[in-house]
């Protein structure tokens, strides 16, 4: 059977299919996923698990979709989007625990609220909890790992607590990366702080990024990682690369690190761009730069770049 009748013969609610994933994406790219499940609870996600082990289907678990291009065929598999408890935020005392789904935005503003400081530097930062723990999100000199207190995470054993210096949190990696679970959610530790103040740093980081940032087109954030010693926009715009374009996508020329989507970009034009562009760096200075996108083909998470980068 298909992952479609499987999924319609169990009855498990919240599912949809042939689900267009370009309107799943900050890039608004990407074709359709065969299902998509939206579970509201641990129950229905170990029910959507447990049906994907059983019958052998693929799948992958979706936050915002910020960080990610997907192939212009879509998957061919269940795409797993948590909602409903997923989403919860809550305050205790200088203590902020929130839901894998929960945007880094209303973070941001729950701590705004409850006049604690520490957690400004992601209010900009387009994408879930989940998905920054996973990655270890970060921006203007800060990281999540600087504010952890613990991480909610499940593996085939069950569910799990641990603390940051278990998920080995590095410069955009932790062991979620590696196979090391998926990550439903954690707490951060932040400190009392002037409302006045805090929402006066949130105001300078958002009129930054506004500034500085192409916030005007459709992206995945950071294209690249930060070379160590270098930052990937200045290579690019040093090898005259502002503005270079592959059909719809385009480096942008407010800042060389993003790669835009002008209108109607493909999966296709951003990877032939993406690869063009770390060659020629490559060949410009010597130094390789790393995606931080993920790319999502047909059959699940697969190189963004080509032989000629990965084994440099």
């Amino acid at each position: 059977m298909t992952a479609r009748e499987i999924f319609e013969k169990a009855g498990i609610p919240n599912v949809s299919y042939n689900v267009r994933m370009a309107d799943y994406t900050t890039f608004r790219i990407g074709g359709p996923a065969d299902v998509m499940a939206r579970p509201a609870n641990r129950e229905e996600l170990i029910a959507v698990f447990r049906l994907c082990r059983e019958n052998g289907l693929r799948w992958f678990f979706l936050g915002n979709g910020s960080n990610l291009l997907v192939s212009d065929e879509g998957y061919r598999g269940v795409v797993i989007c948590p909602d409903g408890d997923f989403n919860k935020i809550e305050v205790n005392g200088y203590d902020i625990s929130a839901g894998c789904a929960a945007s880094m935005s209303r973070i941001a503003q729950a701590a705004l609220q409850a006049q604690l400081a520490g957690f400004e530097f992601a209010s900009g930062i387009p994408g879930s909890f989940g998905g920054g723990i996973y990655m270890n999100a970060g921006a203007y000199g800060s990281e999540l790992k600087d504010v952890l207190a613990s991480i909610d995470y499940m593996d085939e054993e069950g569910f799990h607590r641990i603390g940051p210096d278990q998920a080995r949190l590095g410069y955009r990696t932790s062991r979620f990366m590696t196979g090391g679970g998926i990550v439903l959610g954690g707490v951060v530790h932040l400190q009392p702080g002037s409302r006045d103040e805090i929402a006066a740093r949130i105001k300078e980081l958002a009129e930054q990024r506004r500034s500085k940032q192409p916030l005007e087109y459709p992206s995945a954030g950071s294209m690249y990682k930060r070379p160590q010693g270098y930052y990937a926009g200045k290579l690019i715009q040093d090898a005259g690369l502002a503005g270079f374009s592959v059909g719809g996508a385009q480096i942008s020329e407010k800042h060389c690190g993003f790669v835009i989507n002008t209108g109607g970009a493909t999966c296709r034009d951003v990877r032939h761009l993406t690869q063009l562009v770390a060659e020629k760096v490559d060949d410009h200075v010597g130094v390789v730069l790393e995606p931080e996108v993920r790319y999502l083909g047909p059959e699940g998470l697969e190189p963004l770049l080509e032989e000629r980068i990965i084994d440099h």
